[in-house]
C-alpha cells in the first residue's frame, strides 16, 4: 500500500501493478510459473519456473520478457483504464490525462 504524502507512485508501486497484472492473467488462464516457463522455451527463451516467479513477484523484469510473456499469455492488450484502477486500489493518486 501506497503510504507517502502526495499519494504520487514511486517505482515499487509500478512494480506491483506489473506483479498484479502477471498474476491475474496467469490466474484467468490456470497458468503456473512452469508452464509459463515452457511456453517461453517453445519461442526460444530460457527462464526456469523459479526464475520467472522470482522476477514476477518483484515486478521486475525487462521490457523483451514482459512482451514475451504477454505473448505466450496470449494477452491481447493492457487497458490504461486498469493501470488506473490499480493505482487507486493502491491509494495512489496518477496524474495526467
Amino acid at each position: 500500500m501506497n503510504t507517502h504524502k502526495n499519494n504520487k507512485p514511486r517505482s515499487s508501486d509500478w512494480r506491483q501493478v506489473v506483479q498484479r497484472l502477471l498474476k491475474a492473467e496467469m490466474s484467468k488462464r490456470g497458468t503456473k510459473y512452469q508452464d509459463l516457463s515452457d511456453r517461453l522455451l517453445n519461442i526460444g527463451v530460457d527462464q526456469s519456473a523459479d526464475n520467472l516467479r522470482n522476477k514476477i513477484n518483484k515486478g521486475i523484469m525487462g521490457a523483451d520478457l514482459l512482451l514475451q510473456i504477454m505473448y505466450v499469455l496470449n494477452m491481447r492488450r493492457i487497458e490504461r483504464d486498469d493501470i488506473v484502477e490499480m493505482f487507486v486500489d493502491m491509494g495512489c493518486q496518477l496524474d495526467g490525462n
